[in-house]
């Protein structure tokens, strides 16, 4: 899953507003549902597979923190966003204790609920892949456990420092996205001062030594952003 084909329940019953956030999320990649109350939206989680939802908070036949309630008791763990006119601490913690992820407050640009979503999306895609031990990087293999990798053309193992290891770990749970500078450096070195981020640049360099036996696999530099490590997908029988 990427952020761009993640599929949204979004339920909103104001006719407009509804309306307009659906076409921006459409227009932007996201398979977008729409319902209008509660019930429709429930309706919907079920029959549908979902990786993320948007509830408005004051909705007909069933409002927001209800639906989060049924939809928790189905799926614990998919992120769920309210949306709300208020704007009282008592409510947010209220949505934060119905199991949100996120409470905006309304009004808001679609351009801030979008990145809102793409966040809790990075996270939920990297805890995914941090679970994975074994990553296929090519003709290469990365046991993350192991802190080991293998060039499976000759079986050669090249045991990585923890930071290498970190490092590609992090590479590899991004695998072909931009992996932002400043979030890795706080993720590995804990902050982000400038001797630092020349300590990851070195790192960088080493990995780019270790895996430039196949050209299929970089590591590239994203001008003002972070890095991307690119490889050839993993094939899933």
């Amino acid at each position: 899953m990427t952020e761009e084909n993640a599929k949204v329940l979004l339920c909103e019953d104001d006719e407009n507003l509804g309306m307009l956030l659906s076409e921006y999320l459409h227009v932007k990649g996201y398979n977008t549902d729409l319902c209008e109350d509660g019930e429709s939206g429930y309706k919907a989680f079920v029959k549908n597979n979902y990786d993320i939802c948007i509830f408005d908070v004051m909705m007909p036949k069933k409002d927001g923190y209800t639906l989060a309630t049924e939809v928790r008791a189905i799926n614990a763990d998919v992120p769920i966003i309210f949306l709300t006119a208020k704007n009282l601490k008592d409510d947010i913690i209220e949505g934060f204790h119905k199991g949100g992820d996120d409470y905006i407050t309304k009004p808001f640009s679609m351009e801030e609920l979008l990145c809102r979503m793409e966040a809790i999306l990075r996270r939920v895609r990297s805890r995914k892949q941090a679970e994975k031990v074994v990553f296929q990087l090519g003709k290469y293999s990365f046991d993350s456990q192991k802190q080991q990798l293998i060039y499976n053309v000759d079986n050669s193992i090249i045991k990585l420092t923890t930071k290498e290891a970190e490092l590609l770990s992090l590479l590899c749970a991004n695998i072909n996205e931009i992996l932002e500078r400043n979030f890795t450096l706080k993720t590995i070195w804990i902050d982000d001062n400038y001797f630092n981020a020349r300590s990851m640049d070195v790192y960088i360099t080493k990995l780019r030594k270790l895996l430039a036996r196949d050209s299929s696999v970089q590591i590239i530099n994203i001008h003002g952003k972070g890095y991307k490590l690119i490889a050839p997908k993993e094939v899933t029988e």
